[in-house]
């Protein structure tokens, strides 16, 4: 006897396996499936995501993340390679040549880089306590500027060439110190006030932001820090006298810049 004559006399005594998706309506089974695709697909980025940060940083679209730390100290930028190999520490930071601007013992044992933009506010916040910095650890550290005007501030440039048209009187820091205190007003008539008020020739200053005189060395050293890992401003480096760097992302407080400071004079 087969199993069909079986089924026909008795009905009541034979039932097939069903599975979980023979018994529930299939709109159902629809919505189940598709909940479990999504958790699925989020259980793996959370992991991939975690992964990242226990690294230490991820990164996206020229944006930070680090573990630990505030992404909104520094206003960031998308990295470019540097156009021109250049010497560097052993960490990959450029050296410190002549033409670099150079505050506190240019002997210290410690120095700080910091590539900087002068209409980025965490840029303005961060300059007094650099300024506390050399003054209280006087013949440790020297304090090297360089700039990093990005894209979507449209007068940092202006305001870099017109700095570099001052050092070229000497009143590099001067003039910086000016344009960060009042960095909301940044502009032609703002950088002819200062130049002023510090005695500057007006005819060759004037003559030297208008040619764009500096361009070449403004791009060169925004290049160099891309390549050397910054993104944003303002990007910092304590290096110690074997070349070894801390890197300082954004504007972190004066306690955290002594810390890395302390550990290179070690």
């Amino acid at each position: 006897m087969d199993i069909m004559d079986i089924e026909q006399q008795h009905p009541h005594t034979i039932h097939h396996a069903k599975n979980f998706f023979d018994v529930i309506p299939s709109k159902q089974a629809f919505w189940l499936g598709f909940g479990t695709a999504i958790l699925s697909i989020g259980t793996l980025g959370f992991i991939l995501l975690g992964s990242c940060l226990l690294k230490g940083n991820c990164s996206t679209n020229g944006f930070t993340l680090q573990a630990g730390k505030d992404t909104n100290t520094a206003d960031s930028a998308g990295a470019n390679p540097a156009a021109d190999a250049v010497p560097t520490t052993v960490t990959g930071v450029p050296v410190v040549t002549d033409t670099d601007h150079i505050r506190g013992d240019k002997n210290a044992p410690v120095t700080i880089i910091e590539y900087s933009d002068f209409e980025c506010p965490y840029c303005e916040r961060f300059h007094p306590i650099m300024q506390e910095i050399v003054k209280n650890y006087d013949g440790e550290v020297r304090w090297v500027y360089r700039y990093f005007p990005l894209s979507f501030h449209p007068n940092a440039k202006p305001a870099a060439l017109a700095a570099e048209c001052a050092s070229d009187q000497g009143k590099f820091w001067e003039f910086a110190d000016k344009l960060f205190e009042n960095r909301t007003s940044l502009g032609t008539e703002l950088y002819t006030k200062i130049a002023t008020d510090l005695g500057l020739n007006l005819g060759t200053f004037n003559d030297c932001i208008t040619s764009e005189k500096y361009a070449d060395l403004i791009e060169a050293e925004s290049q160099s820090g891309a390549a050397a890992g910054v993104t944003g401003t303002p990007g910092s480096f304590v290096i110690d006298k074997d070349g070894n760097a801390i890197p300082i992302k954004g504007a972190l407080p004066y306690d955290s810049v002594a810390a890395a400071i302390d550990a290179s004079l070690k």
